[in-house]
């Protein structure tokens, strides 16, 4: 898969959940294991997506502390499932790789496939939304020329970071560049890491 395909299913995606557009919504990833590489990105933006919306849902200035605390483990959870996602996304391309020889000259890159192809996928979202507020037929003239500016410039960003990882994956499949991949490591998260949670044990 190349950076145009990556858009057009991050694309799909979030045009799919906006369909009912609630985060309660049921998931259903039509790519099975056997599409190993389709079926991570359709999870991963699908998480991606329904975070974006709880990060909505939770700034609401008259929530209910109950609901946004229970919203908060919720979002917690959710940026623990996209770092583990964008892994495994990492561990495929990983294997892909495997067999390419390295050159000596080969560096490595500032970041791995996946944590840019990340970046692609929320682009993606700030695209949608972006575009739906230079439509919006309640908003002021003002407000949609200005989000169309914004727009403009994100489809922009999303050209060129798309560039930069059919550039990054064609150099790693000719072993110009190689992987490094680091795990994330998180600690708040983690009952033997968090002081905060191994000190009430």
């Amino acid at each position: 898969m190349n950076a145009t395909e990556f858009n057009t299913l991050f694309d799909k995606i979030i045009a799919t959940y906006h369909v009912i557009d609630t985060v309660d919504q049921p998931f259903t990833n039509p790519y099975d294991k056997t599409d190993l590489i389709n079926h991570l990105l359709y999870r991963k933006s699908w998480i991606d997506t329904v975070q974006w919306h709880y990060e909505d849902i939770i700034r609401l200035p008259d929530i209910n502390p109950v609901e946004a605390l229970t919203l908060k483990r919720k979002i917690d959870a959710s940026n623990q499932d996209r770092t583990d996602m964008v892994e495994y996304i990492d561990s495929y391309y990983l294997d892909k790789y495997k067999d390419v020889i390295i050159l000596e000259e080969a560096k490595i890159n500032t970041e791995s496939p996946a944590w840019a192809i990340d970046r692609l996928s929320i682009l993606a979202l700030k695209i949608y939304h972006m575009r739906e507020e230079a439509t919006r037929d309640s908003a002021s003239n003002e407000h949609r020329a200005n989000c169309q500016t914004k727009l403009e410039i994100l489809l922009e960003q999303r050209s060129d970071l798309s560039s930069a990882i059919d550039d990054l994956l064609n150099d790693l499949s000719q072993g110009k560049k190689y992987m490094k991949v680091y795990k994330q490591m998180k600690m708040y998260n983690d009952d033997e890491l968090n002081p905060m949670l191994y000190k009430k044990k």
